[in-house]
């Protein structure tokens, strides 16, 4: 490996390179998935009541649930208070998405389920183009009380801070939402907050045979949900792990070709010397797993250090599983195999004399 340490280096980086690709990629999407599951599942409510044949997660529906079912679920044994909200998604050219999701709702009620609390400026005035943001999101964006932002094409003064982040990090006054989607009297979901000792399983179960045209959301179960709804993403990060992968075996077999042809006359040498075929391939082998290995530390390494820089710099969040990174060493390494083995064959059936002869 110290004969061509410039080639080792590039090699190890390389692939290295390759790794981070993985690593981040899968870190990035998972991570992002689950932060904003957990948010959605801080929100206070153990149970989100949706209208019948929703798809997808907040943002992908319009206003379909009437508001009056909320008073009918708060009659149901063992419901404490349940409360209309919308969410939606709007472009954001400072997104890192291009688009943003907003959250109407009555301030109030939804403080009492959720524990929001404004702890700098004020709460927004009902019907008003007026917002409150997370403290996460305002200082992340660097903003101010009275400045402004533009939603639905026209600016929206922020008023106040609120803690901790729960749902959307942007929340609006529910009646100007209503308005804005042309949705009066009309919600998204409806959160639903038991009485202390309630068991969601059995009051969800219950609501749904009350108000069969609804769907049955447990908000315990949303960060898995979450992660299951997307198949398209999951198929996705296969394809980038699955490329990352077959990278990291060119490389390796680019590397190894070049050290057996430059070694041609050393591999002569120890064959002369009587050392076997097996030994020489396995050698060969040997040098690119640990060249894989190398390229595993720096991805792993590389990936960390960026993942530090974006918590610090964006709202972004990167998760990285033991899991995956144990995935991605077998990955590597198998690969270094596959890469190596050409090399490793070709150099183990050199001929002796031919190879002691060669220039």
């Amino acid at each position: 490996m110290l004969h061509r340490p410039a080639r080792t280096l590039v090699s190890i980086v390389g692939i290295g390179i390759g790794i981070l690709l993985i690593v981040f990629t899968v870190g990035l999407a998972n991570g992002s998935l689950r932060e904003r599951a957990k948010r959605e599942a801080n929100i206070g409510a153990e149970i989100m009541v949706r209208p019948s044949g929703s798809i997808g997660w907040s943002g992908a529906e319009t206003p379909r649930l009437s508001v009056s079912l909320a008073d009918e679920i708060e009659k149901v044994e063992g419901v404490d208070r349940a409360i209309p909200i919308i969410q939606t998604s709007v472009s954001a050219k400072d997104s890192n998405t291009g688009s943003r999701i907003l959250e109407g709702v009555d301030l109030d009620s939804y403080s009492q389920v959720s524990g929001l609390t404004i702890v700098k400026g004020r709460a927004f005035t009902p019907g008003s183009d007026e917002v409150v943001s997370d403290a996460a999101f305002f200082a992340q964006k660097k903003l101010s009380i009275g400045g402004t932002m533009e939603l639905f094409g026209r600016p929206f003064t922020l008023v106040g801070i609120y803690e901790p982040s729960v749902g959307a990090r942007i929340k609006i006054p529910l009646d100007t939402m209503q308005k804005q989607l042309d949705g009066e009297g009309r919600a998204t979901a409806l959160l639903v907050k038991l009485k202390p000792g309630q068991s969601a399983d059995a009051i969800g179960e219950k609501i749904h045979n009350d108000f069969p045209n609804t769907q049955i959301l447990l908000t315990r179960d949303l960060e898995e949900l979450y992660m299951q709804g997307i198949p398209a993403l999951n198929v996705f990060l296969n394809v980038v792990i699955g490329i990352a992968g077959f990278v990291s075996a060119l490389i390796i077999l680019l590397t190894m070709y070049t050290t057996v042809s430059e070694r041609t006359r050393q591999i002569g040498v120890l064959k002369s010397l009587g050392m076997s075929n097996f030994t020489i391939g396995w050698t060969i082998v040997q040098e690119a797993l640990l060249i894989a290995l190398g390229g595993v530390i720096f991805g792993v390494v590389a990936t960390i250090i960026l993942t530090l820089g974006l918590t610090k710099w964006t709202t972004l969040t990167v998760q990285i599983e033991p899991k995956v990174v144990a995935g991605i060493l077998v990955i590597g390494l198998l690969s270094s195999v596959v890469g190596a083995l050409y090399p490793g064959l070709k150099a183990a059936r050199l001929d002796a004399v031919e190879a002691l002869s060669f220039e």
